[in-house]
Order: structure tokens, then C-alpha cells, then sequence
């Protein structure tokens, strides 16, 4: 079984930074794209950033420049660096994954979701 769990979220004021963390565990062949996804209340899931195996990076364009996505191949992390927060990154934030479990199967892993809160 293969899980991904997030930590860091929590409350902090506007301008405040947060790292989240996501540890894939359990039965793992090999990672390829992580990325964190973020759902804030009556909206639709986003792409907040996107990294490959190669560490090459993406991200959506509200969080440019604010936000740094990094993995970590050895611990099987990735990382979200969260800088000069604003109230609407107000979310869950999820972690995502496209990774073999098996040598023949590749498969999208989603996390629990952490709570983080901007507070104004």
C-alpha cells in the first residue's frame, strides 16, 4: 500500500511563511511528478506547483514568486515553501503523485490534506 502524508499546515498571519511536507510511503518501484493541489470553500481544486523526477518546476500563477516547490528523491518528500502569505491561500492543500508502485504499474496517489489558514 502506498500512502503520501502532508504535514506543516496550520494558522498563521498574512505575510507569514509555512513548509508543507509529503512523505510517500509503503510499496514504491519509482516516483516521476509530484505536486500540491490546494481547495479553498465552494471552489474547484488548483494546481499550486508542480515538480518532475528531474526537479523541474511549475506553478500557478497566483503563488509565482511566493511559493518554492522542492523534492527530495532519497526521502521520497516533497515540499511546499509557502512566503509572504495572503489570506486566499486559505485552503487544503493536497499532495499528489504519479508513481509505480509496481515496475508495471503507474498510478496517481493523492494525500489526506492539511489545513492552512491565513489570517488577515
Amino acid at each position: 500500500q502506498v500512502q503520501l502524508v502532508e504535514s506543516g499546515g496550520g494558522l498563521v498571519q498574512a505575510g507569514g511563511s509555512l513548509r508543507l511536507s509529503c512523505a510517500a510511503s509503503g510499496s514504491i518501484f519509482s516516483i516521476y511528478a509530484m505536486a500540491w493541489y490546494r481547495q479553498a470553500p465552494g471552489k474547484q481544486r488548483e494546481l499550486v506547483a508542480h515538480i518532475t523526477s528531474g526537479g523541474i518546476t511549475n506553478y500557478g500563477d497566483s503563488v509565482k514568486g511566493r511559493f518554492t516547490i522542492s523534492r527530495d528523491n532519497v526521502k521520497n518528500t516533497v515540499y511546499l515553501q509557502m512566503n509572504s502569505l495572503k489570506p486566499e491561500d486559505t485552503a487544503v492543500y493536497y499532495c499528489n503523485a504519479d508513481l509505480q508502485p509496481t515496475k508495471a504499474t503507474i498510478k496517481v496517489y493523492w494525500g489526506q490534506g492539511t489545513q492552512v489558514t491565513v489570517s488577515s
